[in-house]
């Protein structure tokens, strides 16, 4: 199971800015469960509320209606990329230094830093997190007050290497920013006379905000004294967007890179049933990630689509248990299926994506036991066969079935009839990466990194996935 990225928001100038980013963090909680925070600025200091768990878990009304006063406000939510599950590493990340106040929330993940913090504590610098977003802040420190603080964010930003969406809060400022090869979203939009940032435009939704655009590849956006400033402080490197944000990660009702996340997911479900045809008595996806490709996979083959697994909503964190007995009952608890749908039928289930295959095993064995006739499976991206280092949780080869087993041997390891993954052409179909369009990064699928991975921080372990039957 892939855990989500982080999610940002921000709002500038607005009375009620701490209530705003609380709406807008809600909007994006599916892209991060374990941490939540706020802080807004009141003209004369920031002020904080972080915590562990969901945003409507950290945050009461004496949070949002006394303590977290201002009209400068940003928020994040959390999973851990770099940086252990921890309440020192829950972001905003928030410092003093000078007569600078700065808080800075980021969505991404460095693959240098471990040769940054070295360098940086070599001179002096004391770390308090395990996370990589602090890096950002001893850079800026670093060549702050001998310029200005736009200054010192563009000499931090020629430093690092990896993704970085990032909203920074100073004093009475608050600036967006993004890497030169756009790996995250980021989008600007503006609710009446004032500018907010958020990950994906669902927060801009529910807030009745206008959506203006995105915050682009290399881009710098200044917010202060009601004025908008914008600046290229780095050239684009060859645009390598995520993909996985169309594939899985940002909700289907939102807007990112420029695509309907809804339509494409129902396109690589279309294309996954051109390749890949197959009889059966109807298409189920595993919900909710499967849904929108399963829909697209139906339409396109004209067999019925059917909810066959009807999934609990009000399951938490609270079944994640270390024993392997209380896993496979996590597993049962969140999905169950409806047995009289089961017995005797050609399944066709449609998938996002498989990355260990154990938790699909769990459940397509459950299938079996209730009688289903044949089980096909068919997955609406590419086989994952290659580490990501620039934020999606799974870091080394040994954790990817994928990298070292066939398509055949995984098809028997799961207990299914076929198995097909969609093809990497397919995929550049759906998301409409044509030539003179904006490109992804395919690196969990091809192995070819953007951004080669430094030694220090990579952790690639070749160990295979032992498959037994």
């Amino acid at each position: 199971m892939k855990k989500e990225y982080c999610g940002l928001f921000g709002i500038y100038g607005h009375p009620e800015a701490a209530r705003m980013c609380y709406f807008g963090l809600y909007a994006q909680q599916h892209r991060g469960q374990e941490s939540a925070g706020i802080v807004t600025w009141d003209g004369t200091k920031i002020r904080e509320q972080k915590g562990m768990g969901l945003v409507a878990d950290v945050f009461n009304e004496r949070h949002l209606g006394k303590e977290l006063k201002g009209t400068v406000g940003i928020g994040h939510i959390r999973y851990s990329t770099t940086g252990a599950s921890l309440i020192r590493n829950a972001q905003p990340f928030m410092v003093r230094f000078g007569d600078m106040q700065l808080a800075i929330a980021h969505n991404g993940n460095l693959i240098n830093t471990i040769e940054l913090r070295k360098e940086l504590e070599a001179t002096g610098s004391i770390f308090q997190t395990t996370m990589d977003s602090e890096v950002f802040v001893h850079l800026i420190a670093k060549y702050y007050p001998t310029h200005t603080l736009e200054e010192s964010i563009i000499k931090a930003c020629r430093k690092v290497k990896g993704a970085y969406s990032l909203l920074i809060m100073a004093n009475n400022k608050l600036i967006a920013l993004k890497d030169p090869n756009g790996f995250r979203p980021l989008m600007l939009g503006r609710v009446g006379d004032h500018y907010v940032f958020a990950s994906e435009t669902c927060a801009f939704d529910l807030l009745e905000a206008e959506y203006m655009r995105p915050v682009g590849p290399g881009e710098m956006v200044v917010l202060e004294d009601k004025c908008l400033k914008t600046y290229q402080i780095q050239e684009p490197n060859g645009i390598t967007q995520c993909v996985f944000e169309l594939i899985y990660f940002a909700r289907p009702d939102s807007l990112v890179f420029g695509e309907v996340v809804y339509e494409r997911r129902k396109c690589m479900g279309g294309i996954l049933a051109q390749e890949a045809p197959v009889e059966g008595d109807y298409v189920m996806p595993f919900p909710d990630s499967g849904i929108y490709a399963a829909v697209g996979y139906a339409q396109q083959s004209g067999i019925p689509f059917e909810m066959a697994m009807i999934r609990n909503h009000y399951v938490g964190r609270t079944f994640i248990q270390p024993s392997q007995d209380m896993r496979d009952f996590s597993v049962r608890v969140k999905l169950n299926p409806v047995r009289s749908m089961i017995k005797g039928k050609r399944i066709i289930i449609v998938e996002d994506s498989i990355v260990r295959g154990t938790t699909i095993r769990t459940r397509v064995k459950k299938l079996r036991e209730l009688g289903a006739r044949e089980i096909h499976m068919r997955v609406s991206c590419p086989a994952i066969t290659h580490p990501c280092f620039y934020g999606i949780d799974f870091s080394s080869k040994g954790e990817l079935i994928a990298a070292n087993n066939s398509v055949e041997d995984i098809a028997r390891f799961i207990g299914l009839d076929s198995l097909h993954y969609l093809t990497i052409d397919g995929l550049l179909q759906a998301v409409h990466a044509t030539e003179g369009k904006p490109r992804y990064c395919l690196a969990c699928f091809t192995g070819d990194y953007p951004i080669a991975p430094c030694p220090a921080n990579q952790i690639c372990k070749e160990d295979e996935v032992a498959l037994s039957w």
